[in-house]
């Protein structure tokens, strides 16, 4: 189906975009537009003007931070998440699960920024910027803010980043010691999730992030033994959807099943 007509602007500094979008009511911010033109295209969203934010070189910085993290520009692509060497030397889980996201044609279009922002319930990257504490910075006409990753998700489809608002940056925390892990059951090669997990171990604790069982990602604690990170799957009473791909009981167990396989890839 064609996209019906929408205005279209293309900004040269976020200070730009930011005007752009808070003086349209229905204005949408266009990073890879893996989602949102398909969405449009089904008649799903119809914003009355498109913000590209593909000219704004500001935010597909990757940088390290003083404490030894990371700052990730929100226009920063998969692919180039992967090929990252900062990313590759602070939270290399970042690139692994880059990698396993769609295909090649969508990790050079798709954006952790998009990502995040579609917040489906099936993406890659929210339960790992969840797990790992990750931080948000939103730019508005009134100023910035910074969100945490467990106020940022709030719903399918729906996070933090209120109309006339940007996401800029994504900061990621310095490992400190911490070992990171993920894993998922797709639903096919390179396949959307049927549940998927990410993990983070440190100091004898894991903090477990799972996706695809509820709108946003759901957290866990436990000690680092897998009995222990069962019973925390089970204790936080997931109430999962049913679907053509797997019913509600099966994605509770699958939930427990990556749970521990997340742990054993941060645990080595």
């Amino acid at each position: 189906m064609l996209l019906a007509p929408v205005e279209y602007a293309r900004p040269s500094s976020v200070d730009e975009a930011v005007r752009l979008l808070g003086a349209h009511d229905g204005a949408r911010a266009l990073a890879g537009g893996q989602t949102l033109t398909n969405v449009m295209k089904a008649r799903a969203a119809a914003p009355d003007v498109l913000v590209d934010l593909n000219d704004l070189a500001e935010l597909r910085a990757i940088s390290r931070s003083g404490d030894g993290g990371l700052e990730l520009g929100a226009m920063v692509t998969l692919s180039e998440l992967m090929r990252s060497p900062e990313v590759d030397e602070a939270r290399p889980i970042l690139a692994a699960v880059a990698s396993q996201i769609a295909d090649v044609q969508v990790r050079n279009r798709g954006t952790i920024g998009g990502n995040i922002c579609s917040n489906d319930p099936t993406n890659h990257l929210p339960p790992v910027v969840a797990a790992l504490g990750a931080t948000m910075t939103i730019r508005g006409v009134d100023g910035e803010r910074t969100v945490g990753a467990e106020d940022f998700f709030l719903g399918v489809y729906m996070t933090a980043v209120a109309p006339g608002e940007l996401l800029t940056k994504v900061v990621i925390p310095a490992a400190g010691g911490a070992r990171d892990g993920f894993a998922s059951v797709p639903i096919g090669k390179d396949g959307t999730c049927i549940v998927n997990a990410a993990a983070t171990v440190q100091d004898g604790q894991a903090r477990i992030a799972l996706g695809c069982v509820a709108a946003v990602p759901v957290l866990v604690t436990s000690a680092v033994d897998e009995a222990a990170v069962r019973q925390a799957v089970q204790d936080a009473e997931l109430d999962p959807p049913s679907d053509v791909h797997a019913s509600a009981d099966y994605r509770r167990h699958l939930a427990q099943v990556v749970a521990v396989r997340a742990l054993r890839e941060a645990t080595g």
